[in-house]
């Protein structure tokens, strides 16, 4: 499936909903499954029904499996019927999870931490480190990035991002992958001065990372994408390719990540896990530099695109 968080305009005004795609267009997953059930079980299975699929991305995934299977049924159910959907067109799409539980971001790609100037420790090699970034500062497709007033060198990162399906405690790697939900573009926005200053005092980054995340356009599950590693992905800038790769060359894979972090923590439905940036994925490693006005497009195979347009505050 390709799940998307999407708007729709009503009698009542914006309406937020969740939904996925289906070719050109967007099922309301809520309301096909309760469809779905009044159809086979009557008023009562539509009442259920309202409690597995909820209509937001962060409450389905709190289901953990049970709410994916139905949400799989509502689906299938809405493919049977032609005149069910709304044609994308009409539709907003917003990040899949407008609020994140979680963003933990990975520095994975070797060549792209030698491209940024910075020195690789043996540990580097041993230990998958990351920071946590900002849940409440989540931006999806066609929103604007508004340019931090404190810094002269705004940059993208074009990553992979994971999102958690189900509790996770003390998982095996060989079963880890089992506990994903799917999987999105990831833009790692970064004030690059600030980032470097404050990242001399030995810890953050803080006001260099914590003003925007870009996640979307849709979280597509694993079945659908098959291994993020092989997904090619490329960055425009107004139209002119500046990044491509994937993110094939980590030296920590997805399962080791949930297997590393869930040793002595709990992961949790809604948690996102970046990649890290890939090779030649930013900026940095270029010497080029967006600048306000700029239209800023991350594109994965199988996933689509997510664009954002810079704009000074």
């Amino acid at each position: 499936m390709k799940l998307v968080t999407y708007v729709t305009e009503t009698s009542f005004g914006a309406v937020e909903r969740l939904g996925a795609l289906d070719g050109d267009r967007v099922v309301d997953l809520a309301a096909a499954y309760e469809a779905r059930e009044r159809e086979v079980r009557g008023e009562a299975g539509a009442l259920a029904a309202r409690a597995l699929v909820p209509p937001s991305m962060l409450d389905l995934l709190r289901r953990e499996e049970q709410g994916m299977a139905a949400a799989r049924d509502g689906l299938e159910w809405a493919r049977a019927q032609p005149h069910f959907g709304t044609p994308l067109a009409d539709v907003r799409l917003r990040s899949p999870l407008p609020r994140p539980n979680s963003i933990r971001d990975f520095m994975l790609v070797e060549e792209h931490v030698r491209n940024s100037g910075l020195n690789v420790p043996p540990e580097w090699y041993e230990i998958p480190a990351y920071w946590k970034g900002n849940a409440d500062a989540v931006f999806g497709p066609g929103d604007e990035i508004r340019w931090p007033e404190y810094t002269e060198k705004l940059d993208y990162e074009l990553e992979m991002g994971l999102v958690v399906g189900r509790r996770a405690h003390r998982v095996p790697v060989e079963e880890a992958l089992s506990y994903v939900a799917g999987y999105t573009i990831l833009n790692d926005w970064s004030a690059r001065d600030i980032q470097m200053r404050e990242m001399k005092i030995m810890l953050g980054p803080g006001l260099g990372k914590d003003f925007a995340f870009s996640l979307g356009p849709c979280l597509v599950t694993p079945d659908e994408l098959g291994d993020p590693r092989d997904v090619q992905m490329e960055t425009r800038v107004n139209g002119e390719v500046w990044s491509s790769g994937t993110v094939g060359a980590m030296q920590f894979s997805f399962a080791q990540l949930i297997a590393h972090l869930s040793r002595e923590q709990t992961l949790m439905p809604g948690d996102v896990l970046g990649s890290g940036t890939i090779g030649r994925g930013c900026g940095l490693e270029l010497d080029r530099w967006i600048q306000p006005g700029d239209l800023v497009e991350l594109q994965a195979v199988g996933i689509g695109v997510l664009a954002n347009r810079i704009v000074r505050g």
